[in-house]
C-alpha cells in the first residue's frame, strides 16, 4: 500500500514537472498590500532565464526606476529587464540577479517553480538565508 502511494506521488511530481515551465507571463503582487502591480515575462536567452516588465498595472504607483543608478536611472519600468542571468536548472534558475525598482538595488537571486502556476523568487545578499522571497502567479 505504501509503495503504491509513493509511486503515485512520484508519478504526479513527474507530470507536474513535465507539464510545467518557468517561462511565461507572471503576475507580481505587492507582499504588503497584496495588490497586483505588474506583469513580468520570464524568457530564455542563451540558455539563461531573464524577466522583463511587460505591463504596469493600475495599482502600481511606480512607472520609472527613479531610485536606480547608472543607465537605468529614471528609465521606464515597462520593458526593463529586472531579472537576469539565471542559470537554468531542473526547478528554475540559480545565481542570477534581481532589481528591486522600489530602492534601485540589485540582489542575487534564484527562482523555483513550486507549483505549475506559482513561481518563487528569492532575492538575497551573499547567502539565500539572508534574503526575502516573493511568489509570482502565472497569468492565465
Amino acid at each position: 500500500m505504501i509503495t503504491r502511494i509513493v509511486m503515485t506521488a512520484a508519478f504526479m511530481l513527474f507530470l507536474i514537472k513535465a507539464d510545467s515551465q518557468v517561462t511565461g507571463m507572471w503576475k507580481i503582487t505587492d507582499e504588503k498590500s497584496d495588490e497586483e502591480k505588474s506583469i513580468v515575462e520570464v524568457f530564455e536567452k542563451d540558455n539563461k532565464y531573464y524577466g522583463r516588465v511587460v505591463k504596469i498595472l493600475p495599482a502600481s504607483k511606480r512607472t520609472h526606476c527613479d531610485q536606480c543608478q547608472g543607465d537605468q536611472k529614471d528609465k521606464p519600468l515597462l520593458g526593463m529587464i529586472i531579472v537576469s542571468d539565471l542559470i537554468k536548472n531542473e526547478n528554475g534558475g540559480t545565481d542570477g540577479n534581481v532589481l528591486n525598482p522600489a530602492n534601485g538595488k540589485t540582489y542575487s537571486c534564484y527562482i523555483e517553480l513550486v507549483e505549475p502556476d506559482r513561481l518563487k523568487l528569492r532575492g538575497y545578499l551573499k547567502y539565500p538565508i539572508f534574503g526575502k522571497s516573493m511568489y509570482w502567479n502565472r497569468l492565465k
